[in-house]
């Protein structure tokens, strides 16, 4: 069994997938637009919804996040529902993907030894979204 994590942005997925797949080294995303689905008459795509991202997927060490735009008029809020947890043997990966994560965002615990962890800290990049890394033994 797998547990995924799903990212919803108000307008901006397609920056914060690409900006995601670049600072962990994945592959580029493929991206799906909401105007790539099939029409239908009954519900007519607005204009604006376009371009907007429908679904795109990367995967970072073996686990998937996925990717969405919420459609124009659905609520959004900005990182206060999620956390994600980046588990790591190697220390310097550790390293590089904090360092890349806090670009532009707001440290909240610099990378640090503690008593559960040789290498810990927390991030909110700056898409709002909240990042842990832990050093795994």
């Amino acid at each position: 069994m797998a547990i995924n994590a799903y990212l919803n942005f108000n307008g901006n997925c397609r920056e914060a997938v690409e900006f995601y797949a670049e600072a962990f080294g994945t592959e580029k995303p493929q991206i799906m637009t909401f105007s790539d689905s099939p029409p239908n008459p009954e519900y007519p795509l607005p204009e604006e919804a376009k371009q907007m991202v429908m679904h795109a997927r990367i995967t970072v060490n073996g686990s998937d996040l996925m990717f969405s735009d919420v459609f124009p008029g659905m609520p959004f809020t900005a990182g206060n529902n999620i956390s994600l947890s980046v588990m790591s043997k190697n220390i310097d990966e550790i390293k590089t993907y904090f360092n890349k994560l806090k670009e532009g965002g707001k440290v909240g615990m610099e990378l640090q030894e503690t008593f559960w962890s040789k290498c810990y800290g927390q991030v909110t990049d700056k898409f709002g979204i909240q990042w842990q890394f832990n050093h795994e033994e």
